[in-house]
């Protein structure tokens, strides 16, 4: 998905509600989202936690827009042309309907609900999205990674998996990068991570045991959660600093509520992010965009029908570098 937000408004990030919190529970930060259009009068609205001034990063995650559901009659769907990313890799997750990907590698493959459809920008990757005929509704996440100086040249990639379920009392988990409640996902990342999706049952209540070297942040999709004993309404994300070895996810209404959970180890390096471009300099986006204006590096998109989509202008101002919020 191509990130299209010229200047990313400030948010709160709140302690925990009411103050009914125990000593035991972990202090959670609230993330609310703001209301991100993707362009056009018909353009569908996403709700964008990350990034934000109050937190750039979880662990690698950079990057979190949250849509639908979407009835796609009304907005036309998702119809994001050809466009470029580097020093990234995409994270595609739906809950319904059906997105065609087409990218630069020559991948041509369709991100369904419950299967995970990863690529890995590096040095640099185009692609398209498109909500298929098929797709009446849409609804899911677009998550992006940063990637370790070490690795954000590396070679173009798209890795596409089906994780299978993991029922626990009151709960189903579809762990799709890391590990979590026994599950292990084979999907290469570059700094330790995890995502999962969790649904809960009316009245669960879950504990899973967590890597304390992480930081974790939970973003509720439907329903509402109490995250340790702080409550998150829909699209709110509820952060933990590391140093947590386990987190107990209630859903106390009479319907079922489904979150994404994200963890990594903090990631300490300084990022600059604008537009689809992650470099560690304000020269590294300039040279980006213009490799990408100049139809040079970032390869060929085939099988879009139309155009692809133009660099912004670059602010007038040098990009400054942000890095993790301890």
């Amino acid at each position: 998905m191509s990130n299209v937000e010229a200047e990313p408004t400030e948010v709160r990030c709140d302690a925990p509600v009411d103050g009914a919190r125990s000593a035991d529970a972990p202090r959670v930060e609230i993330l609310s989202s703001r209301a991100v259009p993707l362009g056009g009068p018909r353009a569908m609205t996403v709700r964008r936690t990350l990034p934000q001034r109050a937190r750039t990063l979880i662990g690698a995650w950079c990057f979190a827009d949250h849509y639908g559901p979407d009835d796609v009659a009304a907005t036309g769907g998702m119809d994001v042309a050809p466009h470029p990313h580097t020093g990234l890799q995409t994270v595609s997750w739906l809950f319904r309907g059906e997105i065609e990907h087409r990218d630069s590698l020559g991948s041509h493959a369709f991100v369904r609900p419950g299967e995970l459809n990863l690529m890995t920008g590096g040095y640099g990757i185009a692609h398209s999205e498109v909500s298929t005929p098929r797709t009446t509704v849409l609804h899911g996440v677009q998550l992006w990674v940063a990637l370790p100086e070490q690795h954000r040249h590396t070679d173009r990639d798209f890795q596409h998996y089906v994780p299978d379920p993991v029922r626990l009392p009151g709960a189903e988990l579809k762990v799709f990068l890391g590990s979590l409640a026994g599950a292990q996902s084979p999907v290469r990342t570059f700094t330790p991570l995890l995502g999962a999706e969790v649904l809960l049952a009316p009245h669960a209540t879950i504990t899973l045991d967590l890597d304390p070297t992480f930081e974790h942040g939970l973003l509720v999709d439907t329903g509402s959660v109490r995250m340790a004993e702080t409550p998150l309404k829909q699209a709110e994300l509820g952060y933990v600093h590391p140093g947590i070895d386990s987190l107990t996810l209630t859903n106390a209404t009479e319907e079922p509520a489904r979150a994404i959970l994200l963890g990594g180890e903090p990631f300490e390096e300084e990022i600059v992010m604008w537009w689809n471009f992650i470099g560690r300099s304000h020269d590294d986006i300039v040279q980006a965009r213009a490799d990408w204006m100049a139809g040079t590096r970032f390869g060929e998109v085939h099988g879009y029908d139309g155009d692809r989509l133009p660099a912004p202008e670059l602010p007038s101002v040098t990009l400054r570098p942000r890095r993790r919020v301890c």
